[in-house]
């Protein structure tokens, strides 16, 4: 063990020797990498961290402590009706609507607590992945047909990849059910309906404070016009919008033109307008339910398990992040790898054009609707419809840094068949779609 250590802190301190010896700092690009790497870091932790991960972490480490290991075998485990079981995991997305990495947390809490590897992969697949108003603003600012295609191959992909996943870890699933009869029988004690509760009360903070912007705006022009619309991207110096009726293609507004921009009114927008009041009220009955329910041992075991999701997550997590900023850079700013790359070998519908979207979908890191304008930039210069529903179908589901944490919470060979089943369905559905639509 003492070797391993010594080994380890030998190629740790090789690799900063190396990267201080070989990486040309003196360059602009690579400094504008790094600086893209810093800024990518920063806005996930302005916009992610303290509303997302957070409470992701803390419904982590609850469902570890408060929820019995039995339950969790019973309802996702081998032995729980499959139909239910992935029926569940398969929409989890459509109420959750969280991106890749924080949906990471709420995998590794029930896959760690007894859930088979199928039904957990359907969820970690469909959390980010099924976003009710994603695939509405894609219906609307990239066609219908996409978003249609981007709803179905979603669900499907959730419960097919899942399924695969079983498969091909059939034995290491076995064992896990052998294993779960062994358990004891479980303990009388708290009622099941206020545990759930409870957790559903962290859920409903969780969904409320990160409710998405209405995709419906109202754009009043300094001429008089009222244009209902879709926001679908932004150049240095217009906006560009597709409007819902009344139009098509999209429609380029000078910044100096836009009087006032107001969301249509909907519920889902006066939702989206009360969503913190909802989220701090449902905040006051959690801390109630928590002086009710819960004995200060069991608060203090729920913080422990809590700070050990949070060690084993957030470094990968971050660590992640700003390698894929150093790489790829932020929506509209670009880092190390140019956009003009992504877009010569996204082109057309060939095979190597849904391969490379798919795997740059896959290293690239999507906060929640960026990857709508992003695919209008790269369709714009010359994307088949192919490789963009490869795109949308891979890229919100992963990125480099759920990659490397995924990695850490169930190993390097299920994170690399997943990772490859998501880049190759893609790939397959991508082509045919492109081949049924045309390019």
């Amino acid at each position: 063990m003492k070797l391993s250590k010594d080994v380890k802190v030998f190629a740790m301190l090789a690799g900063v020797f190396l990267l201080a010896y070989f990486v040309p700092f003196a360059s602009l690009l690579v400094r504008r990498s790094g600086m893209e790497a810093l800024l990518m870091v920063q806005e996930y932790a302005r916009q992610h961290v303290l509303l997302c991960l957070v409470p992701a972490l803390f419904i982590a480490g609850a469902i570890s402590v408060f929820i019995s290991q039995q339950s969790v075998i019973k309802y996702l485990g081998a032995r729980a009706n499959k139909v239910l079981a992935y029926g569940v995991a398969s929409v989890s997305g459509a109420i959750l609507a969280v991106c890749s990495c924080t949906v990471i947390p709420l995998f590794a809490g029930i896959y760690k607590r007894g859930a088979g590897l199928g039904p957990a992969i359907a969820f970690l697949y469909s959390g980010p992945a099924i976003n009710v108003l994603a695939i509405v603003l894609t219906a609307r600012v990239l066609g219908i047909e996409l978003g249609l295609a981007r709803a179905i191959g979603a669900v499907l992909f959730s419960i097919v990849i899942g399924l695969a996943m079983h498969f091909l870890f059939r034995k290491e699933e076995k064992e896990k059910l052998e294993a779960s009869l062994a358990l004891p029988e479980e303990k009388a004690g708290r009622p099941l309906w206020k545990t759930a509760t409870y957790i559903a009360v962290m859920v409903g903070i969780l969904i409320f404070a990160n409710w998405g912007k209405p995709g419906t705006i109202e754009i009043r022009t300094t001429d008089g016009r009222t244009i209902a619309a879709a926001r679908a991207g932004e150049t240095d110096e217009a906006i560009l919008y597709k409007p819902i009726a009344g139009g098509e293609g999209v429609l380029s507004i000078s910044r100096s033109q836009v009087e006032k921009v107001t969301y249509a009114r909907s519920i889902y927008a006066s939702i989206y307008a009360a969503r913190f009041v909802v989220a701090g009220a449902l905040l006051l009955v959690l801390v109630g339910l928590l002086f009710l329910w819960f004995a200060r041992p069991e608060v203090a075991e729920w913080g422990g398990s809590t700070w050990s999701f949070t060690k084993l997550i957030l470094p990968y997590l971050l660590g992640g992040v700003l390698v894929a900023g150093f790489l790829l850079g932020r929506p509209g700013h670009p880092a190390l790898v140019p956009p003009e790359w992504i877009s010569r070998a996204v082109g057309g519908n060939s095979w190597a054009a849904n391969a490379a979207a798919s795997v740059a979908g896959a290293l690239m890191y999507f906060a929640t609707l960026t990857e709508i304008p992003i695919l209008q930039g790269l369709m714009g210069a010359g994307m088949g419809n192919g490789p963009a529903l490869a795109l949308l179908l891979a890229g919100p589901a992963l990125s480099l840094p759920s990659i490397l944490v995924l990695g850490r919470v169930m190993g390097a060979k299920k994170t690399a068949a997943y990772v490859s089943l998501v880049v190759v369905a893609a790939t397959l559905t991508g082509k045919v779609f492109g081949v049924i639509v045309g390019p």
